[in-house]
C-alpha cells in the first residue's frame, strides 16, 4: 500500500545496561512515552501511538553485544589482556572520575570526606603513572567508591560489579576495538543495530537514552533517510575527558538528515555533563542544531529512560510530530 510506505518510524535507542528483552523494553517506553503523551493533552492520540497506528516502532537492542566477543571486558579481573585492557581500564578510569565530580557538585554531597578522598585517588600523581597497573587501580576505585558511605545511585547502593556495568560499555564502544570475525568493530556492529531500525524511504523519529544518545548520533551521521525530530535524554555526549573528544566524525555536528533535535536533561541527572549539547555541537547545512530543555525531577536517581519519557516536556515534541506526519499522509 502507498500510505505504508510513507508510514513515519519511531525508533527508540537504549543505554547501557545488561541483557533485556528488546519487545519488553519496546512496549515499556511506549506505555511511559503514552503516560507523558497524556500529560502533554495528546490523551486522543496515545491508542495510536501504542498500537502503531501512527507509527511503527522499534527498539534498537544492541545490549547483547557486550556480552559477547570480548566477553568479560577489562578491569574485571580477567587478566591477561594486555595493553587493551589497560586502554579500557582508562577510559573507564576518567569516566568515573568525571561522574564523581558531578557527584560532589551536588548539594547532598558536598562536605562527604568519603567521596573527597576517593576523588583524589583516582588521579595519582605523574611519578606513579608509568608504573600504575590501570586493570588493578580501576577495581581499587570502584570498590573503593561503592564502599564510600553515604554514596548511592537512587534508592540503594551500587556494588563494584555495578558500578563497572554503567562505566566499561562507553569506554568499549568509544575504543573502536573488538572485531569480529568479519572485521567489524564493536561500535560498527552497534551502529548496525540501529541503522537496521531505520528504513531511509520513511520519515523517522528517533529517541535516545544515555550511551544510546552517543550510538545514535554518529549512526545517523551514516544515515540519508529523513529524521523529522532526533531526541535525546540524560546524554553524555559533551563529557570532557572521555566521551566528546572520541566522538566520529569530528567536530561532532548535527547530522545532515535531521531536521530537529531536542536535548532533555534533569538538572539531578549525574550522567549528564553540565556542558550544553547546543553550545558545542556544530550546526548542520540547514542550521539545526539541538535545542537544550532542562527538566526537575527531584528524584533520587534520575537518568533512568523511562522517568524521561513520562514527562510531557518529552512526550509533547514527539506528539506534535507524529501529528504532522500523520497529517502528511493525509
Amino acid at each position: 500500500m502507498a500510505t505504508d510506505r510513507v508510514k513515519p518510524q519511531l525508533v527508540f535507542v537504549h543505554g547501557i545496561g545488561g541483557p533485556r528483552e528488546p519487545q519488553q523494553q519496546l512496549a515499556e517506553w511506549k506505555q511511559a512515552l503514552a503516560h507523558g503523551a497524556r500529560t502533554a493533552g495528546y490523551a486522543s492520540e496515545i491508542s495510536a501511538l501504542t498500537m502503531d497506528w501512527s507509527a511503527d516502532s522499534s527498539f534498537a537492542y544492541y545490549g547483547d553485544l557486550f556480552t559477547t566477543g570480548q566477553g568479560q571486558g577489562a578491569g574485571q579481573g580477567a587478566g591477561g589482556g594486555g595493553e587493551s585492557d589497560d586502554q579500557q581500564a582508562q577510559l573507564t578510569l576518567d569516566l568515573l572520575a568525571e561522574l564523581l565530580d558531578e557527584l560532589a557538585a551536588l548539594p547532598e554531597h558536598r562536605g562527604n570526606r568519603g567521596l573527597d578522598r576517593v576523588r583524589a585517588q583516582l588521579r595519582p600523581g605523574e611519578q606513579a603513572q608509568g608504573t600504575l597497573n590501570t586493570v588493578r587501580h580501576l577495581n581499587r576505585m570502584l570498590a573503593a567508591v561503592a564502599a564510600v558511605p553515604g554514596l548511592s545511585w537512587g534508592a540503594r547502593r551500587l556494588s563494584r560489579v555495578e558500578l563497572l556495568g554503567i562505566l566499561s560499555q562507553p569506554g568499549r564502544y568509544l575504543r573502536r576495538a573488538e572485531p569480529d570475525a568479519a572485521g567489524r568493530t564493536l561500535d560498527q556492529r552497534i551502529r548496525a543495530r540501529v541503522l537496521g531500525c531505520l528504513d531511509p524511504s520513511r520519515p523517522a523519529i528517533v529517541l535516545a537514552h544515555s550511551l544510546g544518545t552517543v550510538v545514535a548520533l554518529e549512526s545517523l551521521a551514516e544515515y540519508t533517510g529523513p529524521v523529522s525530530l532526533f531526541v535525546t535524554v540524560g546524554s553524555p555526549i559533551t563529557t570532557r575527558g572521555v566521551v566528546w573528544p572520541l566522538l566520529r566524525p569530528r567536530p561532532p555536528a548535527t547530522p545532515e538528515s535531521v531536521a530537529a533535535w531536542a536535548d532533555f536533561r534533569d538538572g539531578d541527572d549525574v550522567v549528564v555533563p553540565k556542558r550544553r549539547l547546543a553550545d558545542a555541537v556544530s550546526p548542520n547545512s540547514a542550521g539545526i542544531r539541538p535545542t537544550p530543555h532542562r527538566l526537575e525531577s527531584a528524584t533520587l536517581w534520575s537518568h533512568d529512560a523511562t522517568r524521561y519519557l513520562r514527562r510531557e516536556e518529552v512526550a509533547g515534541p514527539v506528539m506534535e510530530t507524529l501529528a504532522a506526519l500523520t497529517a502528511a499522509r493525509s
